[in-house]
């Protein structure tokens, strides 16, 4: 079995939202967006969240697994957020095409990614 191969990015992370109908800002390039009941929920890089001037918040490490993820996959969100809960290690997943992106607090992003290291992923 393969390892998770989590990759950490260097820069922090910050989650916002734009209210329908308020204007996008040119400049946001965001790591995902959801359209919401409220509005659009926004993940950017922090710098580019305080740079448009949204807020939002902040502290957030994103981990983007290396492993390529089936859609139709049983087990693997639980398999690592069981490990990451059982430390203690908050975690907002976001599951994408190809791979699961989790934002853990900052200051807990080395802790994850040790965890992460460990697991393996499933056949």
């Amino acid at each position: 079995m393969a390892g998770l191969k989590p990759q950490l990015a260097e820069e922090e992370h910050g989650f916002a939202t734009i209210a329908h109908g308020q204007e996008w800002p040119r400049e946001l390039v965001p790591v995902a967006t959801f359209a919401e009941v409220e509005g659009t929920s926004v993940i950017a890089q922090m710098a580019m969240l305080e740079a448009v001037g949204l807020d939002h918040d902040g502290g957030w490490a994103k981990i983007s697994l290396g492993y390529v993820s089936s859609l139709e996959s049983v087990g693997l969100t639980a398999r690592f957020a069981q490990a990451l809960t059982e430390a203690g290690i908050p975690s907002n997943v976001v599951a994408a095409y190809y791979h699961d992106h989790l934002f853990v607090p900052w200051s807990r992003r080395e802790d994850a990614m040790d965890i992460l290291s460990k697991l393996e992923a499933p056949e």
